[in-house]
């Protein structure tokens, strides 16, 4: 069941109706994607304070029209999906740089100038994640 504007976790009681409207709106497309309440509520407070910090009068209008409860669920790996999926360090030939991706993931996480670098980022990822990382040589090819 959704949160709404009448009823959502009491640690968003404080916030003011804007950013406690788009926290919702966030949280609830989160729970779709497959994410838990316990990680969803930070996560969305988080985003819904600084989403406030940079709207502007068309994205507050945009969001006091919005219905908050209505999400579509999210059809490819992303999100919570991914949270169980080794991370990759594979150089990217068109862009010429290192980049990290997930194993089902779409989208690299960032890109970087050496492998070095990239092997950083990725160990971070999957030491939060309680997986392993997976570096390719420059050259080889991954079928996807």
């Amino acid at each position: 069941m959704p949160w709404t504007t009448q009823k959502y976790p009491v640690s968003w009681k404080n916030l003011d109706p804007i950013t406690r409207k788009k926290a919702i709106d966030i949280a609830n497309a989160m729970l779709l994607d497959g994410y838990t309440e316990d990680q969803a509520i930070p996560i969305a407070t988080a985003q819904a304070k600084k989403w406030k910090e940079d709207a502007d009068a068309s994205d507050l209008a945009k969001l006091k029209r919005k219905d908050v409860t209505k999400h579509k669920a999210a059809t490819g790996p992303s999100g919570a999906r991914l949270m169980d999926d080794n991370v990759i360090v594979r150089y990217s030939p068109e862009r010429k740089e290192w980049m990290v991706i997930s194993e089902e993931a779409l989208n690299a996480d960032s890109y970087h100038h050496s492998k070095p670098e990239a092997l950083k980022r990725a160990k971070e990822i999957a030491s939060k994640r309680g997986t392993k990382v997976i570096a390719e040589k420059k050259g080889s090819v991954t079928p996807k």
